[in-house]
């Protein structure tokens, strides 16, 4: 196999290493995913795979995906050659990192042409050390470009109120002055996933007035404030 096209993951990848609804699925061409480990020594090779999308999973990626899992496991990459060249390559690596204290979780790209395999490693023993997801690189780009747009909430009326990022989150607020803060993604310009939910984002904005509830956007910083201060 000619030499791989390899890189860590951009901050708007990331995202899309970890499982997803079957809407996100196919707008991102997501084909399905490998998840193994290094077994006990370190050095072994367990995997497993999982569909998504098998109108994708034509022959010739079947054939691409073995060659670039058996490059990656080759010493010439070592990323999934066993856990401690995992380690080294992280090692050499540390814009790879991410996570809430950037510790060992790690992730790169791989792009061939037409398909981005996108991989999410944590080498510790006990947990599954890396996950390979595997899109269509048309579909996944061209999501990730709309998806800078933001998500968009509007009242029933179609007036926009404000946008998050993908991926951000918004806080309803329930007349009883209850609340609880949701994930929300990017599915289209009309379709967003909040929490475990998709809507059209009208149907949504009238779903809040029926309730009675109220929504925004959840602000970091307001957050931060509201966290006690920490021992010094």
């Amino acid at each position: 196999m000619k030499e791989l096209k390899i890189r860590p993951l951009t901050e708007e990848e990331r995202k899309y290493t970890y499982a997803q609804s079957m809407q996100l699925d196919g707008q991102t061409g997501n084909i399905g995913y490998l998840r193994g480990d290094f077994g006990s020594s370190g050095k072994q090779f367990f995997f497993t795979w999982t569909d998504r999308w098998k109108r994708y999973r034509t022959d010739s990626f079947g054939a691409e995906l073995d060659g670039v899992i058996n490059a990656l496991r080759s010493p010439e990459y070592g990323l999934l050659e066993s856990r401690s060249a995992m380690t080294d390559y992280v090692r050499e690596h540390p814009d790879s990192l991410f996570g809430a204290d950037r510790g060992a979780v790690s992730g790169f790209r791989v792009d061939t042409g037409e398909h981005a395999y996108l991989v999410r490693c944590n080498p510790v023993q006990g947990d599954y050390n890396f996950y390979c997801y595997c899109y269509v690189s048309e579909h996944l780009d061209r999501h990730m470009a709309d998806a800078r747009k933001g998500i968009r909430f509007i009242d029933p009326h179609y007036k926009e109120l404000f946008r998050i990022p993908d991926g951000g989150k918004i806080v309803i607020t329930e007349p009883g002055g209850k609340k609880r803060e949701e994930t929300c993604r990017f599915v289209e310009e009309y379709h967003t996933e909040v929490g475990n939910h998709l809507y059209h984002i009208c149907e949504f904005a009238e779903v809040m007035q029926r309730c009675g509830n109220s929504y925004g956007p959840v602000q970091e910083k307001d957050r931060e404030q509201e966290q006690p201060e920490k021992a010094r």
